[in-house]
């Protein structure tokens, strides 16, 4: 238990450097985007190509990955039952606030929880493939269609997965796990020290997102909505993989763990941005992203409480 609380700390202690860092723009006023897209285009990649480049595929593809589709499709049907009928909302605007509710933000937060928490970064491999191959794109391709701009074409929809650079860098790392080949160390090299960069630059970035905003603002109307995504993003759907996992599945011990925590990951920040794009429920994005961000650490450390003892 002491290891795991120690890797928490570790994670808010460079979660809370970025916060400093970005309330005093030591970095300037683009240095969020620019770490972000440093994590998103390169490092990342890089990390997730080392890491199942060593990965056993059965742990992969077995049962956290029955388990990540699971928990986000039961979590995001129900939520959307709850936003369309009885809340009333149009149908884009349910769409993305089920998006809020189920889609975990599997890199930013993902990986450095996999890699200090749970001993390694592949723990959150199968929800972040899950989400970016399969997940994210059928979302966007709803939207698409329920909205009268940008519709979405198979050959499109392809595209949207395999110009992913983490969707790249993972089946290129599945690849090497999956023949056995041995990347030439001189490659590996270079590889390893621009992975190494991900997890601190994801984490100073997270913490530099958490200033200035200011969620379930009275005029915006859609407070009820922002909390309740939330209260699926950080309980019912940890709770759905739970279930699933332990009694569906047989799940136990370090497992079964590591299935409720990546469950009990925050609303990915891209969600925003889809909401952005398609100009639809924008303030429950924002408001689920930011109070899922800052409650999650600690729900998980509930978690970790209740499962490791």
């Amino acid at each position: 238990m002491l290891g795991v609380l120690a890797g928490f700390f570790v994670v808010w202690a460079i979660i809370m450097v970025g916060w400093f860092v970005g309330r005093r723009r030591i970095l300037g006023d683009n240095a969020r985007q620019v770490l972000s897209a440093l994590t998103f285009f390169v490092a990342s990649p890089a990390l997730l190509f080392e890491t199942l480049g060593k990965a056993q595929l059965r742990e992969v593809f077995a049962a956290p990955l029955l388990v990540a589709a699971v928990g986000a499709i039961v979590t995001g049907a129900l939520f959307f039952a709850v936003v369309k009928w009885w809340l009333k909302r149009s149908l884009p605007e349910s769409l993305m606030s089920s998006m809020s509710a189920s889609l975990a933000n599997s890199a930013n937060l993902g990986i450095p929880i996999a890699v200090f928490v749970l001993g390694d970064a592949s723990y959150v491999a199968p929800l972040l493939i899950f989400q970016l191959a399969f997940f994210t794109p059928l979302y966007l391709m709803a939207l698409d269609a329920s909205t009268s701009n940008l519709r979405t074409t198979p050959l499109r929809f392809v595209l949207m997965i395999v110009r992913n650079p983490m969707i790249v860098g993972s089946a290129l790392g599945l690849v090497v796990a999956g023949t056995g080949f041995q990347v030439p160390e001189l490659i590996m090299q270079p590889i390893h020290l621009i992975g190494g960069a991900a997890i601190p630059a994801m984490l100073i970035s997270f913490g530099m997102s958490l200033n200035g905003s200011r969620p379930l603002q009275k005029s915006n109307c859609r407070r009820l909505d922002a909390i309740l995504a939330s209260t699926f993003k950080l309980v019912v759907h940890p709770t759905v993989a739970y279930l699933f996992a332990r009694f569906a599945l047989g799940l136990d011990g370090h497992a079964l763990y590591a299935a409720v925590v990546t469950a009990s990951l925050p609303t990915a920040q891209n969600v925003f941005v889809a909401a952005s794009r398609y100009q639809t429920g924008i303030t429950v994005a924002k408001d689920t992203v930011l109070i899922t961000t800052v409650v999650a650490v600690p729900a998980m450390i509930v978690v970790a409480l209740l499962l490791t003892g």
